[in-house]
């Protein structure tokens, strides 16, 4: 019962749930002062007159080509703007289609992709079902995985199976919380995974050539988190500061100058295959 509790509380704390599924309705806009920082890497950079073309419910995606940045300002900031390839519109189309999808318990291709991260965590253990107790030993909220999706979506499912199939040894420390003097009240790694993905859905709009560069990113930030995690001694309730820490940090890393690819990401570093 006490655990149930616990993780009632980090779900409203965490901003799970109910919370993010308000916040995407929303449009997923914090504020009116929410601007796009544009960094052209090539081309020319055209200004919009008007500030009123800022970011409010815009959706999110990222390319190796990193063109421009989500960040916060005042309403006096305008955007900066300039036309996509058609490669980068497919791509940013393709993006856009795939956050849009709800996770849908019934479709025989979502239940296929929830075992199959069951088999990537667990692969020495026989999943008893779709709905069982065992998912709450991965940090799902209860035995029905379906319900920590509201939020994130189908594509926060496939960011974590993309994970556990890239960066196999990197999803590991995290999955089994290997690194560092852990706290005694951690944070679920799934559902940590569920907030990540809403998090970058919010405060990204970039442009480049690759949809798959959202998910690279998706793994990064995971592993910065933890790593923010064990930085501040974090315990359970202190998910959201941390989740907040790592926004700011992807933040100035993005707008850093030297950045061409995501490989160029300081953070990257922390990625293994």
């Amino acid at each position: 019962m006490e655990t149930e509790r616990r993780r009632e509380r980090w779900t409203r704390a965490a901003g799970g749930g109910d919370n993010m599924q308000g916040a995407r309705a929303r449009g997923m806009d914090h504020g009116a002062g929410s601007f796009v920082a544009v960094r052209r890497l090539s081309g020319t950079v055209h200004r919009h007159a008007s500030p009123a073309d800022g970011v409010g419910g815009s959706t999110a995606w990222i390319g190796r080509g990193l063109s421009c940045v989500c960040a916060q300002g005042r309403e006096s900031d305008a955007r900066l703007s300039f036309d996509l390839s058609p490669i980068q519109e497919e791509c940013l189309h393709r993006l856009q289609n795939r956050i849009e999808v709800p996770y849908d318990s019934s479709n025989e291709e979502h239940q296929e992709a929830l075992k199959a991260l069951w088999r990537a965590s667990f692969p020495d253990t026989e999943l008893l079902g779709l709905v069982s107790d065992q998912w709450k030993e991965m940090g799902w909220q209860g035995k029905d995985p379906s319900t920590d999706f509201r939020g994130g979506g189908f594509i926060s499912l496939e960011n974590l199976l993309y994970f556990s199939r890239n960066y196999p040894k990197s999803f590991r420390v995290l999955l089994c919380k290997q690194n560092g003097d852990r706290a005694l009240w951690e944070y679920p790694f799934a559902v940590a995974g569920v907030n990540i993905t809403f998090m970058l859905i919010q405060m990204l709009d970039l442009e480049g050539e690759n949809d798959r560069a959202f998910d690279i990113l998706y793994c990064i930030t995971f592993m910065l988190m933890d790593q923010k995690w064990l930085d501040m001694h974090a315990t359970y309730m202190d998910f959201n500061t941390v989740i907040k820490c790592t926004r700011r940090q992807l933040e100035r890393e993005l707008l850093l100058e030297d950045i061409r690819r995501i490989e160029d990401m300081p953070s990257y570093r922390f990625l293994a295959r």
